[in-house]
């Protein structure tokens, strides 16, 4: 039966016809309104039909709605039950990083698990003061009657008073103090990202970029191509060595004007045949290559570099362009770097950006996308054309082997050898240039395990240098605004203050704060601020904008890596000398065979021509036997803060702090994902 609208009007409506449409696999219901009573008489037997054919029809409709709902309960429980399955494969078969770990980061992890076994006793006592209502703070203490009853005067009771009266006078202040201490170095290094995104706006508004002193056209005519040595450090680095060797011996520039150093301090003797032979091979072609092999890998990669400079013929070079073993320049790299020199006495490095060819791989690397692009587009170009210093950034990038002598050379006292060089060269009064639009591609870590190491060198050298290039620093002739921008900025704000109150604030102050309601961080602080800085960093990468929120969440999980390595390194405690090298996936090796394939012509029997089909084949089936050794590690770190902030987004809860509660939620949840090792690849 149709409803009735008696409580509507005086007029008896006799219902409102519903057609359905069926058309498989989707259906639409149309309404039309009913007649007044009086013209009904004529169609009364129409009318009666149509009220029974309204039941069956909506009939219809409630059983196609609840076929979608249950359709969508049956979809939702199969993906959560597929992501249940793969995050137990993944911990049954996750190895913990125990193994790896000295006595600062066992340490660093005691402290971490202290906090969260604090916090879960605090929000077992206060869920359960919560419930008898006694959700109170310091201030309200006096003011409440307390009943004389024996169970309000039971132990619970006054130790639950005793506990609030404890952290409103104790705990609250300093607690308080150190959260407004890293709310102001909060702000600070906000205003700085923004002033440097400033810089960068002004740059494209009045598009600034480096120009050569009128050698464009003597490059055109073959008047200016000094000799040019190129080094190109590797180790044990299998999966890119073709493809970058093959990228650097089709440089345009003359023969006779170039050479090329393989610098190889593989460890694995095959490896080192596969690069020996490759050398050799274009070597053959005329190419001016060599291959350079030490038996002792003192000082790892400035080591290596420092050992090449030593040769005798290195002094009939003017400049030395740096390319690692997965960096692949365009052939008119030289001819677009070099000429800056021209003219510019006092240049001592052209560095160029980095391009990506895996950005679009897995979610880890689109955020490092993100960082990186940020980095160059706004920190380095800013920085090059401001001041005319940046760090260097260890590859893609010529120097003038002049710069590198008077600067003191490659050093092995820390694990960033590139930082190091540039701020020497600095202080010795020498200028940098970046060029935005020269770009080199390489490849970024795919594994979480991979990206933590190489973040952790990043993070732990800057320290290394700053304690013992300080005092240079102090003694240097530069200006004095050069020395406070070595010092403060360069060095304290973007290497130490930013990692130190990221941690501080996000992954410990915030959570207590839950606990000690006393103690408080305004809204403003634990989104806005943070959401807008995000939007900034994300700017120069505007494909990447769906990923604002993971890329906020997942800054604020690998500041503990950053943390510990900032630490390791200023104190030279744990593994502040740790260099691991960045594991490599040779994405573009795979895009070069699968492209001569496709380019494979269609040879005559008896032909010497390689079958590139049966390469493949076999490149695919060792790659499934690796793939059976790949796994996942188990960050207790990560784990750790991960049930921290969901233990604190419980409690925030009870006093229904509703940014707050979301922020410790999703940041929990990322810190899990990460614990797991659910981001990025495998590794092997």
């Amino acid at each position: 039966m149709s409803p009735s609208f008696d409580w509507w009007s005086k007029d008896k409506h006799r219902g409102t016809p519903v057609i359905v449409k069926m058309e498989n696999p989707n259906w639409s219901i149309s309404e039309i309104s009913s007649p007044d009573d009086g013209d009904a008489d004529e169609f009364s037997g129409v009318r009666k039909g149509g009220r029974e054919k309204n039941a069956k029809q909506i009939t219809w409709v409630l059983l196609l709605k609840a076929h979608r709902a249950a359709g969508s309960l049956t979809y939702l429980a199969s993906a959560a039950f597929h992501l249940a399955a793969a995050v137990r494969r993944r911990v049954s078969s996750g190895r913990t990083d125990a193994d790896e770990s000295p006595a600062l980061r066992r340490r660093f992890y005691s402290c971490i698990k202290v906090f969260l076994w604090l916090s879960i006793f605090l929000l077992a006592f206060e869920i359960a003061a919560y419930l008898k209502g006694w959700h109170i703070r310091a201030p309200d203490l006096p003011s409440i009657s307390l009943p004389s009853s024996v169970g309000f005067r039971s132990l619970f009771v006054a130790i639950y008073s005793g506990w609030v009266r404890f952290r409103a006078e104790y705990i609250a202040p300093p607690l308080q103090f150190l959260a407004n201490a890293c709310v102001v170095l909060f702000l600070i290094q906000s205003a700085d990202r923004f002033i440097l995104c400033l810089g960068c706006f002004w740059i494209r508004f009045k598009g600034i970029k480096p120009v050569a002193n009128s050698v464009s056209n003597d490059v055109e005519m073959g008047d200016y191509f000094p000799m040019v040595l190129i080094q190109m450090p590797m180790c044990n680095e299998r999966e890119v060595y073709h493809q970058s060797i093959s990228a650097v011996c089709k440089l345009d520039w003359p023969s006779s004007n170039m050479l090329i150093q393989v610098l190889d301090d593989s460890s694995d003797p095959t490896t080192q045949t596969l690069i020996k032979e490759e050398v050799e091979k274009w070597a053959e072609t005329g190419v001016p290559i060599v291959y350079r092999h030490r038996v002792i890998r003192d000082g790892y990669k400035a080591g290596n570099m420092k050992s090449a400079m030593n040769c005798s013929y290195v002094k009939d070079y003017e400049f030395v362009a740096i390319f690692d073993a997965d960096f692949q320049p365009a052939p008119d790299f030289l001819k677009r770097t070099v000429p800056h020199f021209k003219g510019n006495d006092d240049l001592a490095l052209v560095q160029a950006r980095w391009s990506f060819v895996n950005k679009d791989e897995n979610l880890l690397t689109r955020l490092q996308n993100i960082n990186l692009c940020f980095h160059f587009e706004v920190e380095q170009q800013v920085n090059g054309i401001f001041i005319n210093f940046f760090g260097f950034n260890g590859t893609a990038g010529v120097w003038r082997i002049k710069a590198l002598e008077d600067a003191g050379g490659w050093l092995e006292r820390t694990t960033v050898e590139d930082m190091d060089i540039a701020v020497r060269a600095h202080l010795k009064g020498w200028k940098f240039i970046f060029l935005n639009d020269v770009e080199c591609q390489c490849e970024l870590p795919e594994s979480y395990e991979a990206y933590r190491k190489q973040q952790h060198r990043w993070h732990s050298g800057p320290m290394q240098l700053f304690r013992l290039c300080l005092s240079d620093i102090i003694r240097s002739k530069i200006a004095v605004w050069k020395k406070a921008n070595l010092i403060f900025l360069f060095f304290l704000l973007r290497k130490l203050i930013l990692p130190f109150y990221s941690f501080t604030l996000f992954c410990i102050i915030l959570p207590m704060t839950m606990f000690v309601p006393e103690a408080e961080l305004p809204a403003w602080v634990v989104c806005y601020i943070p959401a807008t800085m995000s939007f900034l960093n994300i700017l120069p990468a505007p494909r990447s904008f769906p990923f604002i929120v993971p890329y906020l969440l997942f800054e604020n999980t690998m500041s503990v890596t950053k943390f510990n390595a900032m630490i390791s390194g200023l104190f030279q405690l744990g593994s502040a000398y740790e260099w691991v090298v960045t594991k490599k996936s040779g994405r573009s090796s795979e895009g070069d065979l699968l492209s001569l394939i496709e380019k494979e012509p269609k040879h005559h029997r008896g032909s010497s021509a390689p079958d590139f089909t049966s390469i493949t084949k076999e490149v695919v089936k060792q790659s499934k036997k690796e793939q059976k050794k790949k796994h996942n590690r188990i960050y207790r770190k990560e784990l750790a803060l991960a049930f921290l902030l969901l233990t604190a987004a419980a409690r925030s809860l009870l006093s229904a702090q509703g940014i707050h509660f979301y922020f410790l939620l999703f940041q929990g949840i990322s810190f899990l994902v990460v614990g797991l090792d659910l981001i990025g690849e495998q590794i092997e």
